[in-house]
């Protein structure tokens, strides 16, 4: 596999980046097999491959090193993976004593340019603007108003067709990817792990204990994961009301896709539906319509839709994941003891299970 580039001239206008207007190339070698490029080679470099460049500035010849990162296993898999490593290298590589220098981090365009990264101090994404209203506006209304009108049926189901949709594209070959999922689920500084880091000491609802017993089941359902690698989907990994907006109707944009683009579709599923649970707590303090009606609308019309009868088997430490952040004093600092209680029944005993029955969902938050 290899990169596109645009030949000598443009390593010789990265070069005059990097080193200034009289910077000339003089040769390029693979170094794992001393064949040295040329010409039309030139115009292509094989990821993973490392290259010795000469150039000359200013009649002094300075050999570098040139070096991707192949697309692999091992947390590589992402652009955005490789991309991690290369920064942070490039910032601390000079940083240790007797270790070699870095001089440059850069980048391959998609025109097949190369450019200069090595004075960034921070990235950004700039995105376009989308009126909307955000979907947790219309939980807080149901909340207030104590009923369902036909419109939150609508938008229910429209989120659940969505997801639908989504998951119908499976990740065919992408297995690896799937276990990378399972593998970030536990031990992502923004998943399990993260969030339980993140506890204060001496909660009486989540002391050390609660909070190990929940790891150790939380590697249990890991290794459960790892046999469903058939499983993977098209996935948008942060399905939740605050990255919904709604516009006229059902008509809807989804915001901050998280984590990936293949999973596990019971991820998306369990970040949605988890906050109509959340809600009936906050409100009533137990599990009961509406929001009890809302959860099963969207579960059995995606059931119905899908045939997936199998997430049913996997979703449980997705849904431990989604408790503790919700039950989190960071996130939720004005939460009543009693909801956080039972948040935790919940994932404690959400992992006790090895299918999720819709029907039992009032008895896993139960004292």
């Amino acid at each position: 596999m290899e990169i596109a580039l645009s030949g000598l001239e443009g390593l010789r206008k990265y070069f005059r980046e990097v080193y200034g207007p009289r910077a000339e190339v003089l040769r390029v070698l693979e170094l794992t097999s001393g064949r040295e490029k040329s010409g039309e080679e030139l115009k292509g470099f094989g990821y993973g491959v490392p290259y010795l460049i000469e150039v000359t500035v200013n009649g002094e010849v300075k050999r570098v090193v040139l070096e991707t990162i192949r697309p692999s296993g091992f947390g590589h898999e992402h652009f955005s993976d490789r991309a991690q490593i290369l920064l942070w290298q490039h910032s601390a590589f000079n940083n240790l004593p007797k270790h070699v220098k870095s001089i440059d981090v850069g980048a391959f365009t998609t025109s097949g340019a190369m450019k200069s990264l090595g004075d960034c101090k921070e990235f950004f994404i700039l995105t376009e603007y989308i009126e909307g209203r955000p979907y947790y506006i219309d939980l807080e209304a149901i909340k207030a108003r104590g009923e369902l009108t036909s419109l939150d049926v609508e938008r229910c189901l429209a989120l659940s067709n969505y997801l639908v949709e989504v998951h119908s594209v499976k990740g065919i070959g992408l297995e690896s990817l799937y276990v990378r999922r399972a593998r970030d689920l536990v031990g992502h500084g923004e998943c399990i792990m993260g969030l339980i880091d993140s506890y204060p000491p001496g909660l009486d609802y989540a002391d050390e204990k609660t909070l190990m017993e929940i790891e150790r089941r939380c590697i249990e359902w890991r290794w459960r994961l790892k046999k469903k690698a058939y499983r993977c989907s098209r996935v948008h990994g942060d399905f939740h009301p605050w990255n919904i907006l709604f516009h006229e109707g059902t008509d809807f944009t989804v915001l901050d896709r998280s984590r990936g683009e293949w999973g596990e579709p019971a991820d998306d599923l369990a970040a949605m539906t988890i906050n109509y649970l959340f809600y009936s707590l906050q409100a009533y303090g137990e599990i009961r319509d509406p929001f009890k009606r809302l959860f099963e609308i969207f579960w059995e019309n995606y059931l119905n839709k899908t045939g997936d009868e199998e997430i049913l088997t996997v979703i449980q430490p997705f849904y431990a994941w989604r408790g503790l952040v919700i039950a989190s004093p960071i996130w939720y600092p004005t939460l009543t003891l009693n909801v956080r209680i039972k948040l935790f029944n919940f994932i404690l005993r959400v992992l006790e299970v090895d299918k999720f029955d819709l029907r039992d969902i009032p008895l896993l938050f139960s004292h």
